[in-house]
C-alpha cells in the first residue's frame, strides 16, 4: 500500500544487453557470458524485411529493405523457418504517427496480432497484440530497457527470448486496425542446428483480457492457465482504474500441477512487480514500469508493468495457474459503510502477456479479441475537445492556434492560448449534460516550460485550487476537479489566468479535452451524495 503519491517518472538508464545462448534460468550474468567461450554446433541465419537484392543498395530512390504497407485484415508472414533451430533475436520497427507516407496515421502496437506457429502447429503458441509482447500496452511507445525485451527510444522493438524449434517456425503479424502497418522493418536472427536435446521446451506467449474485472470475492483476474511441464517466465500487466484511490491491494495467487490452494501467494501488485509502497516509472533488466499517467488518486490512471523470472522460474510439472486478486482502497462514496477501505473487490480494467516454455503444444486458455475490444471503452460521457475554444468570443485576446502531435493523437490537435496578458488569459467551454448522475469534472491540459497557472471555473464558482500547468517537461495531464451530481443542462467552464509559476517562461495554455467521466455504477446505486450542493461544498475523493 503507498503511503504517497508515485514519484514523478525518472529517467531510465541504459543497460548494455546481449543474450545469445538458450535460456539458463539459474545462470548468473557472468555464466550467461561465460557460454560465449564454448562452442556450439550450429550456423546464424537472418531473414528480414528487405526484399530486393544487394545491387539495391545502390538505389537512390528505394533500396527495397521494409514492407512498405500491410492493408487493413492482411496478414503477413515474417518468417517461415525449418528447423531445427534457436531464434535468439527479433528486431522491427514502423510507422505510426502521421506522417507524409501516412498522413491519416497507421495502425498502432495494439491493433497488431503477433503470432508463432511451432512445427507446422495448427494453433500458435504465441498470441499477443505486439505492443503488450514489447511490455508496450494501451497502444503507445514506451521506452523499455531490460534483459530478454528492449524498446530503445519508444520505437525500436528487440526480443532476445530464446525460442528453440525442431521441424519449423513461422512468425506473422495481422493487421487488425482499420489503418495500415506503414514501413515495417524487421530482422529476425536464429541459428540452424542439427538437432536439439529431447528436454527443449518451446517458448509460450498468451494474451488475455478483461474489461472490467468483476467485484466478487473469489474472482481473481487469470494471466495464466497451462498444462504440461515447464518454466513460468514471465508477465506484462495493463491496469486502468475505474475508482480512485490505490488499486494495487491484490496478491498474485500461483497454483502448482493443480493444488486448490495457491502455494505461491505474494502481498501486494506492485511487490509482484518488486517495488514497494506503489509503483514509478522505472525500466530495470527483471521488473519496470514503463508507463504510469498521473497520479494514484485519479479514475482513469493506466499502469503498465513487467517482470521476468530470469533467475527465478517457477518451476510446473504438470500445470500453472497465475492469478491475481483484485483488492484495493475504494472511496467512501463506493462502500456500503460510506467510509474508505484498503481492502474491497476493485473493478478495473486488466489486461496481460504471461509468457512461459514448457514440453509440447500448449493448451488455449482463453482467446484474444479482435483489436476494436482490445482498446479500453470509453469512460467518459462527456468530451469537448480543446480546439473548440478557438473561435472568436471563446477566448481572450491574445494568439490561438491548433496544436499537433503524438501528443493530440485521439483530439486531432489541441488549443494552444498565448494571452496577450494575465487579464486576457481565459478560454470558455459548454458542457451539456443529460441526466442527473454521479460524475467525475476534469480538465486534460498540456504542462510547459511556458505555461501559467489557472483558476477552474464552473458557472461562475471557482472549483478547487488554481492548476500550475509549468512543468520542466512538455506532457499532457489530467487535472481531476470534482466529483458531483449536476443537474441536466448547460454550464460553462472557464479557465481564467492568475499568474504564473516563477521558473515558467510565459502564460501559455494548451487545452486538450474537457470531460465529465463517469463513476461506477455503486456509486449510483448508494447515491450518498446525490443532493449534496457542489457549489457550497465540493468534494474530490482520493
Amino acid at each position: 500500500m503507498p503511503l504517497s503519491r508515485p514519484a514523478k517518472p525518472v529517467s531510465i538508464m541504459a543497460w548494455g544487453v546481449f543474450v545469445a545462448a538458450v535460456l539458463f534460468a539459474s545462470a548468473t550474468p557472468g555464466q550467461t557470458l561465460r557460454k560465449l567461450t564454448e562452442w556450439e554446433e550450429g550456423r546464424s541465419m537472418r531473414v528480414g524485411s528487405h526484399v530486393g537484392n544487394l545491387d539495391d543498395r545502390y538505389d537512390k530512390t528505394n533500396n527495397r529493405d521494409r514492407i512498405g504497407r500491410i492493408e487493413p485484415g492482411a496478414t503477413h508472414v515474417m518468417a517461415d523457418l525449418k528447423g531445427p533451430g534457436i531464434i535468439s533475436h527479433i528486431w522491427l520497427t514502423f510507422l505510426q504517427e502521421p506522417h507524409a507516407w501516412v498522413r491519416d496515421g497507421a495502425a498502432d502496437p495494439q491493433e497488431m496480432l503477433l503470432r508463432i506457429y511451432w512445427d507446422g502447429r495448427e494453433k500458435p503458441d504465441v498470441e499477443s497484440p505486439l505492443g503488450e509482447f514489447f511490455a508496450n500496452c494501451f497502444g503507445k511507445r514506451m521506452e523499455v530497457i531490460s534483459d530478454p525485451v528492449i524498446v530503445e527510444d519508444a520505437d525500436s522493438y528487440n526480443c532476445f527470448w530464446q525460442m528453440p524449434f525442431r521441424k519449423s517456425a513461422r512468425i506473422e503479424i495481422v493487421n487488425q486496425s482499420k489503418k495500415p502497418i506503414c514501413l515495417l522493418y524487421y530482422n529476425i536472427d536464429w541459428i540452424k542446428k542439427k538437432s536439439l536435446p529431447e528436454d527443449t521446451m518451446y517458448f509460450c506467449a498468451q494474451y488475455n483480457q478483461q474489461y472490467p474485472t468483476p467485484a466478487e470475492r473469489g474472482k481473481p483476474y487469470t494471466v495464466l492457465d497451462a498444462e504440461g511441464k515447464g518454466y513460468y517466465v514471465g508477465t506484462v500487466m495493463a491496469i486502468r482504474t475505474r475508482s480512485p484511490s490505490w488499486f494495487g491491494e491484490g496478491d498474485e495467487l500461483i497454483h502448482i500441477d493443480g493444488e486448490e490452494t495457491p502455494s505461491i501467494r505474494g502481498t501486494g501488485t506492485e511487490d509482484y512487480f518488486l517495488s514497494a509502497w506503489g509503483l514509478k516509472m522505472n525500466s530495470t533488466p527483471y521488473f519496470g514500469v514503463p508507463y504510469l499517467n498521473d497520479d494514484e488518486g485519479i479514475v482513469g490512471q493506466k499502469t503498465c508493468s513487467y517482470r521476468w523470472h530470469v533467475h527465478d522460474p517457477l518451476v510446473f510439472k504438470k500445470s500453472i495457474r497465475v492469478t491475481f486478486e483484485t483488492f484495493g482502497w475504494i472511496s467512501a462514496d463506493e462502500n456500503k459503510e460510506n467510509e474508505p477501505h484498503m481492502w474491497n473487490e476493485r473493478e478495473d480494467d486488466f489486461s496481460s502477456v504471461a509468457f512461459w516454455y514448457q514440453m509440447g503444444p500448449s493448451k488455449k486458455f482463453t482467446t484474444v479479441p479482435p483489436a476494436e475490444e482490445r482498446k479500453l471503452p470509453s469512460l467518459d460521457r462527456v468530451v469537448v475537445w480543446g480546439k473548440e475554444a478557438r473561435e472568436a468570443g471563446k477566448h481572450g485576446d491574445g494568439r490561438a492556434r491548433i496544436e499537433t502531435g503524438a501528443l493530440y493523437l485521439e483530439s486531432e490537435g489541441q488549443l494552444n492560448f498565448r494571452p496577450r496578458d494575465v487579464e486576457n488569459g481565459w478560454v470558455e467551454y459548454t458542457l451539456e449534460v443529460k441526466e442527473k448522475e454521479p460524475l467525475r469534472l476534469l480538465v486534460e491540459a498540456t504542462r510547459s516550460p511556458k505555461s501559467g497557472i489557472y483558476q477552474v471555473l464552473l458557472d461562475g464558482v471557482k472549483i478547487g485550487e488554481p492548476i500550475d500547468l509549468y512543468n520542466a517537461e512538455t506532457d499532457l495531464y489530467e487535472f481531476h476537479l470534482m466529483d458531483f451530481w449536476p443537474e441536466p443542462g448547460k454550464y460553462t467552464l472557464r479557465l481564467e489566468c492568475v499568474g504564473k509559476n516563477k521558473d515558467s517562461e510565459g502564460l501559455e495554455m494548451g487545452v486538450n479535452s474537457v470531460r465529465l467521466r463517469e463513476r461506477r455504477p455503486r456509486v449510483k446505486a448508494f447515491g450518498y451524495e446525490k443532493d449534496k450542493d457542489w457549489r457550497v461544498e465540493q468534494v474530490l475523493h482520493k
